[in-house]
């Protein structure tokens, strides 16, 4: 595909799984909100079976929201449905996964140091992974199971923890995330389609014939809604882990990526809870510690300098040789590489002077998390890293 156009589809159907992922983020964000904070309703609305309501004020007017017990006695005129954020999110996140690392498989999802897939491998087990762990959810959340939040949570864990590992052993680092990401997301997805509109539509059914809602509905509904609250933390994460080497470059980035999500879904708990009125603050305070011991335990060791090295002075003309060797196929203002038509993040490296304008990038990308260049494309050496790293030492 010409990289212009590949460029322009990349930025559309971006811009739109953004666009749709506020929408549907922010509208869970509001009903679970919503649904925390309903109030015991007096008599005379009880009595028509609501079962909670609550006043807000918002945009300079008041509203009155009120929740039936389980539906009311004569369907509305016009009734509101939300499922479109979530199934345009779903579409337009796929979308955007295949464009990148399936039509860009060999570029973004294949790492010949990690695993020799072909293309057709790799998108294979891609899609493998998604149906297959998304299938397990679904299977899990049919039985009995649900029943049992905390025994459902903890298998879910696991095999999430499984999948984290295995992708890290057959996909890049970036594209591991981004199918970790894959499965959460069609998971959510999913809990729309299978559950809680199906659940939705039973309901509005049953009032039109004049029945009596079955309850299961309401309940397996606010399961899926429940399970997806839990998820949107880390599904965000995973949405811009890409620009954060520091995680998925590490040793154990696996281990790094199931522990956000752990730390992620506690402090949307801190949330939920709060919602009710109850103040559990060190449920906020242990996940903040939490994620400093993750920075602490990943972080890059610093530079031990032999008394050689220490002696040994680098000049700019053997760092502008290896940035030009290595970096200015992509960061330049004429870039030669196949896939980067346009210097990425507007990072050139055209001079000396832009050189050490950008040197604390060059640390952070090349030296401590290795992940530029990208792929390592130009096949960047380990002395030469070292070799960038004394000459950081040396003009700090």
């Amino acid at each position: 595909m010409d990289a212009y156009v590949n460029e322009w589809l990349n930025l559309i159907i971006r811009f739109a799984h953004l666009i749709t992922g506020i929408a549907w983020i922010g509208a869970s964000f509001y009903f679970v909100w919503l649904d925390n904070h309903l109030e015991t309703p007096p008599p005379e609305k009880a009595k028509q079976g609501i079962k909670g309501d609550l006043w807000a004020i918002h945009g300079g007017g008041f509203y009155e929201v009120a929740k039936y017990q389980l539906a009311p006695p004569k369907m509305p005129d016009n009734l509101h449905w939300f499922k479109w954020e979530a199934y345009t999110t779903w579409l337009t996140g796929f979308l955007l996964l295949s464009l990148i690392f399936y039509v860009g498989a060999d570029t973004y999802l294949i790492d010949k140091n990690v695993a020799d897939l072909t293309q057709f491998q790799a998108i294979a087990y891609g899609i493998g992974a998604i149906v297959l762990g998304v299938g397990c959810y679904e299977f899990l959340v049919r039985t009995q199971l649900k029943e049992h939040g905390l025994i459902l949570g903890i298998i879910l864990l696991i095999l999430i923890t499984a999948f984290s590992y295995g992708l890290t052993q057959l996909f890049s680092a970036r594209g591991a995330y981004m199918h970790i990401g894959a499965i959460i997301g069609t998971m959510m997805a999913g809990n729309v389609f299978f559950g809680i509109i199906p659940a939705q539509k039973a309901l509005v059914a049953a009032v039109e014939k004049g029945e009596v809602p079955d309850s299961k509905y309401g309940l397996n509904a606010k399961l899926r809604s429940t399970h997806n609250t839990y998820t949107t933390l880390p599904i965000i994460f995973i949405m811009i882990s890409n620009h954060y080497p520091i995680t998925y470059n590490s040793q154990y980035n696996w281990l790094v990526l199931v522990a956000i999500i752990l730390i992620t879904a506690a402090i949307r708990q801190y949330f939920v809870l709060r919602h009710f009125g109850k103040q559990k603050p060190l449920i906020l305070v242990a996940a903040v510690a939490a994620l400093i011991a993750l920075a602490y335990a990943i972080a890059p060791q610093k530079l031990a300098l032999s008394a050689v090295e220490k002696s040994q002075k680098i000049t700019d003309l053997q760092v502008q040789t290896i940035i030009e060797a290595r970096c200015s196929v992509c960061h330049s203002s004429s870039p030669t590489d196949n896939v980067f038509k346009t210097a990425p993040a507007g990072v050139m490296f055209n001079s000396l002077a832009d050189i050490k304008r950008w040197a604390p990038r060059i640390k952070v990308r090349s030296i401590d998390a290795s992940d530029m260049p990208f792929m390592n494309k130009t096949q960047m050496t380990k002395q030469e890293r070292r070799i960038l790293a004394l000459w950081l030492v040396q003009n700090k």
